[in-house]
């Protein structure tokens, strides 16, 4: 659902001195007290999604629930609260009262529902020992956007109090999984990035693999058997078309397409193709439907993805006897291996800020997500799970998911930030892989 923007915004820079800021560089040993009490209602009014009281508290849950899961923030329980917010105190808070509970910062604002039946959210944070205001912003939507509305106040927050782009208003798809392992159901599935408005894209009739999110945000590419021909498709929301790729301007393709990924224009789908027994990378301009070759190594060469300026390209391949991860140019130029030490590297994926490289490292029996960066140095592990696979980057950069599997149970999805030191689980209905996050929202 889109989410008109804004009636206006208004920064205001604080004194040097009240600059309230969390430093997610130098590793959080304590998140930072936050107090997020219920939002009140501009004018008591009812709207599709519920009264403005009720939309008030709902709001204050899910931007509270936003910032906790950020690992950086603690929301102080409301029963701890010695005060409430009313109208009057949005624009002049009782910041005595809110030091009591060892607040450092205030997130507050008010609901109001419009004549049209849409609602308008006032988002505003405070710097509660210095007294003044952080920021403001107001949102604008239809009631049932209300929930988008509280992720872009708490990514508001978040940026102003880190100096980070926030991450909460975007999307996981990811593949559903039900049934026995020798008769796994597995499904496309689409959430917000906390787990709420959960929907199921595909029925499960035919097995889909590796989805993964175009930069519009509009279309989904992934791998299908349906036919018992494995191949890549795309998945258009909105509309629900389903289309398979399976012909380039020199004619059909002559094996099987899998392990997709759209470049960072939304222009090429680059992904890996099976061709008389050799398994290489590919790139398809979805315009043109010109097909290119990047690789020619004998074995087999998959999971390619993007750098964010679309100039290069890691990819896995075991064309030096082991699965390892190799870097060309968006042409297939200046192929060169980038990861070594122990055990076998697989999967990578490309941080949106460009800087690492995120990846399943496999040794010991054990699979784990390792970071490093595109030179292959600094080289360091974030998780010590059973089986830890399949990272996906926030659109900020600053968190990965992952699937995680245990001894004979479902995998689910799981995420962790660059620190390696703040885990969590996120709700699915049944069991999770291949996770992809999304860009942010528009």
């Amino acid at each position: 659902m889109r989410i008109p923007l804004l009636l206006g915004a208004m920064m205001l820079a604080a004194p040097a001195s009240a600059q309230l800021r969390v430093d997610i560089n130098s590793g959080i040993s304590q998140p930072m007290p936050i107090a997020v009490p219920t939002f009140p209602a501009a004018t008591p009014g009812q709207t599709a999604a519920g009264s403005t009281d009720e939309l008030g508290q709902r709001i204050a849950e899910v931007i509270a629930n936003d910032l906790r899961s950020s690992g950086l923030f603690r929301p102080i329980a409301q029963a701890a609260f010695t005060t409430q917010v009313s109208n009057a105190d949005v624009l002049r808070p009782q910041f005595a009262a809110w030091r009591t509970v060892a607040a450092q910062a205030l997130v507050t604002g008010n609901v109001t529902a419009n004549p049209d039946g849409g609602i308008t959210l006032a988002c505003y944070a405070y710097d509660v020992f210095a007294g003044v205001e952080l920021t403001r912003q107001g949102f604008v939507t239809t009631a049932a956007g209300w929930r988008r509305a509280a992720h872009k106040c708490a990514d508001l927050v978040y940026s102003r109090l880190t100096g980070e782009t926030g991450y909460f208003d975007s999307r996981i798809v990811y593949i559903s999984e039900t049934g026995p392992r020798s008769k796994r159901i597995k499904r496309l599935a689409v959430m917000d990035q906390d787990g709420a408005g959960h929907r199921f894209l595909t029925s499960g009739q035919n097995l889909v693999l590796t989805p993964r999110f175009s930069p519009s945000q509009q279309q989904i590419t992934y791998m299908s058997f349906e036919g018992n021909r494995p191949r890549v498709w795309l998945y258009t929301l909105g509309t629900a078309r389903q289309e398979a790729i399976s012909q380039s301007s020199a004619g059909q393709f002559q094996g099987m397409s899998f392990a997709p990924r759209f470049s960072p224009d939304g222009r090429t789908l680059v992904f890996s193709m099976a061709v008389n027994g050799n398994t290489d990378i590919y790139t398809l301009d979805l315009g043109s439907k010109r097909l290119a070759r990047l690789t020619s190594q004998p074995g087999i060469e998959t999971s390619p993805s993007f750098s964010p300026d679309g100039s290069r390209i890691v990819f896995e391949s075991d064309r030096g006897g082991t699965q390892q991860l190799y870097i060309m140019g968006a042409d297939g130029s200046g192929q060169q291996r980038i990861s070594f030490g122990d055990g076998r590297a697989a999967s990578p994926v490309w941080s949106p800020r460009g800087d690492l490289i995120a990846f399943t490292r496999f040794g010991g029996g054990r699979f784990a997500i390792n970071v490093m960066r595109p030179d292959g140095g600094g080289e360091r592990q974030l998780t010590n799970g059973y089986q830890d696979e399949g990272a996906t980057w926030s659109p900020n950069g600053r968190v990965i998911m992952f699937q995680r599997s245990s001894r004979g149970g479902s995998p689910a999805l799981w995420s962790v930030d660059l620190s390696g030191q703040n885990e969590r689980k996120l709700p699915t209905p049944l069991g999770a892989s291949d996770p992809a996050w999304s860009p942010l929202l528009d």
